[in-house]
C-alpha cells in the first residue's frame, strides 16, 4: 500500500492499465488531477487541448486507430457535456474511450446548491452514453472501481467508459493498494453453434462475408476462411482494410451490393449488418450466420440462421478447423471478382472530382499510412472508393455522422503514430468546429497533414433543398476565413491549390513536414457529384 491522494489513485491505476496518454483541459474539480499529471510526466503524456470536444475526439482517434484505451480528463458540467458528442462516436463504433471528470464537493452532490459546474445528475447522463458509468467516492475505492472500468473498456463489446471524483476526495489521501494490470478473461465458443454453421457454409454455393469493426483482431482468420471458401468479403466503414482492398476477395461496398443480391448464404463477422438488411434486403433464399462478441446483435433486425456469440478471432478459428474435414475444395473466383472490381470502378469513379482528389492521395499516402475522413463529399465517396490495405487504415466516426468530429479525431490519431503519415480530411463547414486545435497541433509538433475541401457550403443540405425543397436554400451558404492566413496565424504551414495534381506536390510537402501541421485548402468552385447513389441503393432481393 501507499499513502495516495485519490487524484493520485486514479492516475496510478490509469498507468497501471498501461495508459500512456491523457488529453485534457485543466480547470478547478481537475486541480489535484493535473498536478498528479505533473508528478507523474515521466510515465503518461498530456495533451492539453483547447476545448473539451476537442481533448475527446484525440482519445476517440487514439482509440480507433490503435484499439488501445483512448483517455480524456475534462472538468464536469458543461466540461464533460461539452465532450460528450465524441462520446456518441466513441458508442456507435464501439471505441474503448474512457472519461475521467471532476465532480462538485462530495457534501454539495445532489442538492442543487448551485455549485460552479453542477449538474442535476451527471452521473445518471453518463450512464446514458457510455457502456459503464461510476463515481469514486474515496482514494482506496479508485482502484477496484478503475478495474471495473477496464473489464467494461475490454471486455465484451468495447465502448466509452465515464469515471468522475469529487474534488474534495481528489485532494484526500488514503492507504491505496493499487490493482495489477486487468486482464481480459478467456472466452469459449459454443460447438454445437459452429458445427451447425459448419453445415450450413459448407453447403452453400454462393457465400458472401460482411465484416464490420468487430473483426479487425481477426483479419488472418477471416482471409483464410474466404480463401477456403472463395467467397468475397465486403464492408462498410469500420471493416475496411481487414481484406486488403488489393486482394480480389477483398470488395468495396458497391460491389458488396451486387453480391448480396446473389448470396445463398451470408456470414457477418463483428458487423451490424444493418446497412445491407434494412435496405438491401433479405429473403427466405438467404441463410445468415453471425458472429458477434455482443448477443443482442445476433437476431437485431432479422433472426439469424445461426448465432454464434464469441469473439471474431475464437469462433473463426474453430469455423476453419471444422470445416476443414467436411468442405469441398472451391474453384478459385479470382478471374470473376477482378472483372467485377474493374466494372463497379468504372461506375464510381464518375464521381468527380472526389475520386480523382482521393486517387491522389491514396497514391501519395505510404501504404502504411492513415487516412482519417470526415462528413463531407470526399468523405462519403472514400467509404467505397478510397483502397485501404489493413485495418485500422481508415478512421471514421461511424453512424453517429458527427460533423465536425474529424480534425481533432485526426490529431489523437497522429498523437498514436508519430511516426506514420497521418493524412485528415475535412469540408470547410465540418473543420470549423474544432479548427482551433490547430494552437494544439503547432504547441505539441503533431505533424497531421489535413486537407480543407473549400466550397463554402454545406453541399450535403444544400443538394437537399435544392431536389426536395425546391431550391428554398437557407443556412447552407458558408462565410469562411482564409484558411491559408488562418492557419498561418497559428503558425501552421499552409498552402491552396484548386486540382488534385496540384495537390499532389503539396502532400508530398507535408508529409515532409515533420516539426507541425499542414493545412492544404482545396478550392472547390462547382459542386460535386453526389456520392449517395453507391451507398444508399434500393433492395436487390425480397421484393
Amino acid at each position: 500500500m501507499a499513502r495516495l491522494s485519490g487524484a493520485d489513485a486514479i492516475l496510478q491505476s490509469l498507468i497501471a492499465n498501461d495508459v500512456d496518454t491523457i488529453f485534457g483541459l485543466p480547470g478547478g474539480q481537475l486541480d489535484h488531477f493535473f498536478d498528479a499529471m505533473y508528478k507523474s510526466s515521466d510515465k503518461v503524456k498530456l495533451i492539453g487541448t483547447r476545448h473539451e470536444q476537442g481533448a475527446a475526439y484525440m482519445a476517440f482517434g487514439y482509440a480507433r486507430s490503435t484499439g488501445k484505451v483512448g483517455t480524456y480528463t475534462v472538468v464536469p458540467g458543461p466540461g464533460v457535456l461539452n465532450s460528450t458528442a465524441a462520446l456518441c462516436s466513441a458508442y456507435a463504433t464501439d471505441a474503448p474511450v474512457l472519461c475521467v471528470t471532476g465532480q462538485i464537493p462530495s457534501g454539495s452532490i445532489g442538492k442543487g446548491y448551485g455549485e460552479l459546474h453542477e449538474l442535476p445528475d451527471q452521473l445518471a447522463t453518463m450512464k446514458s452514453l457510455t457502456k459503464y458509468a461510476e463515481r469514486i467516492d474515496s482514494p482506496d475505492g479508485a482502484p477496484a472501481i478503475i478495474d471495473k472500468a477496464f473489464a467494461a473498456l475490454k471486455s465484451g463489446r468495447p465502448r466509452p467508459v465515464s469515471l468522475e471524483m469529487p474534488m474534495d476526495i481528489m485532494a484526500n489521501e488514503a492507504d491505496v493498494d493499487i490493482l495489477p494490470k486487468y486482464q481480459t478473461p478467456a472466452t469459449e465458443v459454443d460447438p454445437d453453434a459452429i458445427a451447425n454453421a459448419a453445415k450450413h457454409i459448407a453447403a452453400a454455393k454462393s457465400p458472401l462475408i460482411i465484416v464490420g469493426g468487430g473483426a479487425i483482431g481477426a483479419a488472418a482468420e477471416v482471409v483464410e476462411l474466404a480463401e477456403m471458401l472463395q467467397a468475397p468479403v465486403s464492408s462498410f466503414r469500420s471493416g475496411r482494410g481487414i481484406v486488403s482492398d488489393e486482394h480480389y476477395l477483398g470488395v468495396n461496398l458497391p460491389a458488396g451490393y451486387k453480391l448480396w443480391g446473389e448470396a445463398d448464404l451470408v456470414i457477418g463477422v463483428g458487423t451490424r449488418l444493418q446497412l445491407q438488411q434494412q435496405y438491401w434486403g433479405v429473403d427466405d433464399s438467404m441463410k445468415i450466420v453471425r458472429i458477434d462478441i455482443d448477443p443482442e446483435e445476433i437476431d437485431r433486425i432479422n433472426p439469424a440462421t445461426v448465432g454464434i456469440v464469441s469473439d471474431a478471432k475464437l469462433a473463426l478459428n474453430a469455423l476453419i478447423t471444422k470445416l476443414q474435414t467436411s468442405l469441398d475444395s472451391r474453384a478459385s473466383r479470382q478471374e470473376e471478382l477482378t472483372a467485377l472490381k474493374a466494372e463497379i470502378r468504372l461506375q464510381t469513379e464518375t464521381v468527380q472530382p472526389q475520386m480523382s482528389y482521393l486517387d491522389v492521395i491514396r497514391e501519395e499516402l505510404p501504404r502504411d499510412g492513415i487516412f482519417c475522413d470526415e462528413i463531407t463529399q470526399v468523405g462519403y465517396t472514400s467509404w467505397y472508393g478510397f483502397p485501404v490495405y489493413k485495418p485500422r487504415q481508415l478512421i471514421t466516426c461511424g453512424y453517429q455522422g458527427t460533423l465536425g468530429y474529424g480534425y481533432a479525431t485526426a490529431l489523437g490519431v497522429k498523437v498514436a503514430h508519430p511516426d506514420k503519415a497521418v493524412v485528415s480530411i475535412t469540408g470547410d463547414g465540418g473543420f470549423l468546429f474544432t479548427a482551433t486545435e490547430l494552437a494544439t497541433a503547432v504547441q505539441y509538433g503533431i505533424g497531421l497533414v489535413t486537407i480543407i475541401f473549400n466550397n463554402n457550403k454545406f453541399l450535403n443540405v444544400q443538394r437537399q433543398q435544392n431536389e426536395w425543397f425546391g431550391g428554398r436554400k437557407i443556412a447552407s451558404d458558408l462565410h469562411n476565413p482564409d484558411f491559408v492566413k488562418f492557419a498561418e496565424s497559428f503558425g501552421a504551414a499552409a498552402y491552396r491549390t484548386n486540382s488534385p495534381e496540384g495537390l499532389r506536390g503539396l502532400i508530398r510537402k507535408g508529409l515532409a513536414n515533420t516539426s507541425g501541421p499542414t493545412i492544404i485548402e482545396v478550392s472547390i468552385d462547382k459542386d460535386m457529384a453526389s456520392p449517395w447513389k453507391h451507398i444508399i441503393t434500393p433492395p436487390n432481393r425480397g421484393v
